[in-house]
């Protein structure tokens, strides 16, 4: 099967993540996979993926862009003639638009259709359960603006039962939306020896790993973190970076037991932190379905993470720590020391998380989900053109 995937690439972001991981697997079970992308003439080239023993199967096409940032993508006028080009050009089986909150988004069920190519999304935007913020008021716009579109869609995946019901309450047909969650690789994420605590001189190691931006809620963490008092002994490594990085740091820079390790670009080094961490924090405002804990859960960290989308029900039960948006501090404050000072609660946690991932989360469901539904859906398009 031949899938013209249209997605990003860069800014890093859960969306270019998601692309790489999903593409990949993809192209390891034979399929071959046309990767459409915003980028500069000169970012875009042909070839295959690096894991990609077959390097024909994979190739990249790139589309010009106005704007580009990790949330929002702003295309030039040409951009749609020159996918709508490159899409008859290719005649894949499928198309599948991992939606970057793009202007082009609206326009690909007209172009899909037109070319008679079933047309499936990813919808990615973050959420809360409850407006209960500025952050989550806004992110509940952005889902009533593109559930008219959605509509448009063949088939629609979200990553949470959460998110089909407010898809579904705002118009967007249930038999249009299909539940897949994130799934992460378990081969390569999973528990292991780790020099990580050693290296950065700590007894007890926290950490925190994603975007540094308001939605992210990074300074509730660091504000409960010194209310903690949990003791120079006792490290919080920040990895990641973003706009409020520098504001933070002003504010924060100078605890010693704050480690700022900016953005790694070494997945391995990424996974050893995760692998030697007591505890993994994700104090989010909103949320999809984070990767980034999802790939914690699978090193066997102990989780402690906001109810933010999806993020409590997959900690919910006893596989983590679920925390309320609204009052992160104070709830670290509390939490902090008792999983300082006993490290069996952090190992239980840490084995009921890998647990919960091999159970609902791995990558391997996650893309024989997928290509069920690639089927259903070229299935459907074909009987619907034999009927017509």
């Amino acid at each position: 099967m031949h899938i013209a995937w249209l997605g990003k690439k860069t800014p890093f972001c859960g969306n270019v993540t998601y692309g790489r991981e999903i593409t990949n697997a993809l192209l390891e079970r034979g399929c071959r996979v046309t990767f459409l992308h915003f980028a500069q003439s000169q970012e875009g080239h042909t070839g295959g993926h690096a894991n990609n023993s077959e390097p024909e199967q994979s190739a990249e096409v790139p589309l010009p862009f106005l704007f580009k940032s990790q949330i929002l993508t702003i295309p030039s006028l040409k951009s749609g003639k020159l996918l709508a080009s490159a899409l008859k050009r290719l005649q894949p089986d499928l198309v599948h638009a991992s939606l970057t909150l793009s202007p082009l988004d609206f326009r690909l069920p007209e172009i899909c259709a037109e070319l008679n190519l079933p047309l499936v999304a990813t919808f990615h935007p973050a959420f809360d359960r409850r407006v209960r913020s500025l952050t989550s008021g806004t992110q509940h716009l952005t889902y009533q603006l593109y559930a008219p579109c959605l509509a448009h869609y063949d088939r629609v995946i979200v990553f949470s039962d959460l998110q089909r019901d407010l898809l579904i309450k705002l118009g967007v047909p249930a038999k249009t939306l299909v539940v897949i969650p994130n799934g992460v690789d378990t081969r390569r994420y999973s528990p292991g020896a780790s020099t990580v605590k050693a290296d950065l001189y700590a007894r007890r190691l926290f950490v925190y790993q994603g975007r540094i931006s308001p939605e992210k809620n990074v300074e509730a963490l660091l504000r409960g973190w010194r209310q903690a008092d949990m003791g120079r002994d006792c490290k919080l490594a920040i990895v990641g970076n973003g706009p409020l990085e520098a504001s933070l740091r002003r504010f924060y820079g100078d605890d010693q037991d704050i480690l700022w390790l900016g953005y790694l670009s070494s997945e391995q080094r990424r996974i050893d932190i995760l692998r030697g961490a007591d505890g993994f924090i994700l104090p989010s405002l909103v949320e999809g379905l984070s990767l980034s804990l999802l790939e914690a859960m699978a090193c066997g960290t102990a989780c402690i993470a906001t109810d933010a989308g999806a993020d409590g029900e997959v900690l919910a039960d006893g596989a983590g720590i679920v925390l309320d948006t609204q009052r992160v501090s104070s709830q670290l404050q509390t939490i902090l020391p008792i999983l300082r000072d006993h490290p069996e609660i952090t190992q239980l946690l840490g084995t009921k998380a890998r647990e919960r991932v091999l159970q609902r989360y791995t990558l391997r469901d996650n893309i024989s989900a997928l290509e069920t539904l690639y089927g259903q859906v070229t299935e459907q398009r074909l009987m619907c053109g034999q009927r017509a």
